[in-house]
Formats: structure tokens, sequence, C-alpha cells
């Protein structure tokens, strides 16, 4: 498939939705809007309408500045591979950060608290199950940075889904408190030159992974930095001072490609 998706036109629909076109997609863009104890959270669903029946499903976890323009664009080439998916949003009211600091403190209220951690995901996951196009038998979480690190420990958690992707997430989880516990397959594409996954962290993770009996497969890209998959990681780096991030075309490409490979030996081939 063509890594970057040619849109040949944009019009709004009924009900404020956006349809973009190609010669073979017609990708619909949603954002939905869910609550978690009163408190709203929106998610940005595509999928390709002119697919019929049910399809895989597939939850996106954001990086550490909220769900941005990155994850809604994965959201639709994912919907261009046929598959529905979900961007979440796990900060509420779809905030973004606008600072270090700020961003800092979104992501520690997840990642710090197993529970918040737990029920925003799972909050996610019910909304997708719930579309017409998803089949709830069949679904996947994918993450990048800090959304990798989510979508690792909650398969980790031993959730009931098949599979889990992490773009350059983080590697200090929680293991399995059972041994054999997981269900979901798990791969983990990392840089290898991130500089937030140290040598120490990732033999801290093979050694716990072993104890817990859990099986996962680590793919590494030569020359790639934390925050490869995203374009826009220069303007980020300017902007989050204290970030080392950097875009890497080829490992981009290529780790999406072992994303795809991965998923078709998951659930089908497309």
């Amino acid at each position: 498939m063509r890594f970057v998706m040619l849109i040949i036109c944009t019009f709004l629909i009924p009900g404020g939705f956006i349809s973009s076109c190609t010669e073979k997609h017609e990708i619909q863009k949603e954002v939905i809007d869910y609550t978690i104890d009163d408190a709203t959270y929106k998610g940005y669903l595509a999928y390709d309408r002119l697919l019929k029946g049910k399809r895989p499903g597939i939850l996106i976890v954001h990086e550490w500045w909220g769900q941005n323009k990155h994850v809604r664009r994965r959201a639709d080439m994912l919907a261009e591979l046929g598959y529905t998916a979900l961007a979440v949003d796990m900060y509420g009211e779809g905030k973004q950060a606008d600072n270090f600091d700020e961003a800092a403190r979104f992501a520690q209220e997840v990642s710090q608290n197993p529970e918040i951690r737990r029920q925003r995901f799972m909050a996610a996951l019910d909304v997708l199950k719930q579309q017409e196009s998803v089949d709830a038998n069949n679904i996947a979480a994918i993450g990048y940075g800090f959304g990798g690190n989510v979508v690792l420990q909650m398969a980790l958690d031993g959730i009931d889904i098949d599979a889990v992707v992490s773009f350059h997430g983080g590697m200090l989880v929680t293991p399995p408190e059972e041994p054999g516990s997981v269900r979901a397959r798990i791969l983990i594409l990392q840089g290898e030159k991130d500089w937030y996954v140290t040598p120490q962290m990732r033999t801290g993770f093979k050694t716990a992974m072993k104890k817990s009996e859990t099986d996962y497969e680590i793919i590494s890209y030569k020359d790639a930095q934390h925050g490869y998959t995203n374009p826009d990681a220069g303007p980020l780096a300017e902007k989050f001072k204290g970030m080392r991030i950097e875009y890497n075309e080829e490992a981009d490409k290529k780790s999406w490609a072992d994303m795809q490979e991965f998923l078709k030996t998951v659930f089908y081939t497309l």
C-alpha cells in the first residue's frame, strides 16, 4: 500500500461528519463523545464506508501531549487497511498539553494511577466494540510513546483483547501477577537510540517477562530515536523543551509495515 494517504476530496455530510474519498476508500471520520464519571472524553473514529460487514477494531493511544493529528492520521490509515480505528482520549475533553510540565502532569495522572488508566482505556474499548462496523471478538490496541506504555501495561494486566503494538513506548511496567495470565499477543517496536529506554530497562523488562512466562516480540530500528513515527517531532521538540525526539522516515515506514504483518497473523488477511 502507499504509506501516505492521497486524499482526492473531502466534504461535510449530515451530522458534521467528514468523509475522505480515494479511488478505493471512503473514510468516515467522526468525533465521538463519551462520559466517565460525568466527565466528557472525545474519541476519534475512522472506518471505510465502502466496506460491508464487521471488521476488527483497533484502539490507538496517543503520545503524552494528547490526542493530536498524529494519532488521528494513524486512525485514517488503519481505516484504509480495512479496520475500524478509534483514537482514544486518555486526558478528557480532548485536551492537549501546551508545555512540558503540563504534559508530564497529564501523563502522570494516568500512568501513576492504575485504576484511572484502566477505567479510561476500558471505557474507550467499550465505545469501539459498540460500533456497527466492529467485530467485538477481534480487537487490538496500538500506542505511541506514552500510549505505547499504556497498551503494553493493559496487555500485562490481562485484559481480553487479541493484541497490542507499542511504538517507541516505555518498558517500565508492572509484570503480571500470575505466570501465563497475559491473553494478548505483544509486539514492541523500538528505536535503537531511544533515550527513554535504557539498556538497564530492557534487561529488567526481559527478566520480568521471562519470569512471568509472557511471550512478546521486539523489533528495533537502527538510528531511530524516541518519537521516530511522528513527522512533527521537530516542532514538538522545540515546543516541549527537554524532549529528545526525532522523526525517522525509514523507521516509521518499516514499523508500520511490521505492524501490518503482525496484525494479519493475529486476525486475517483483509
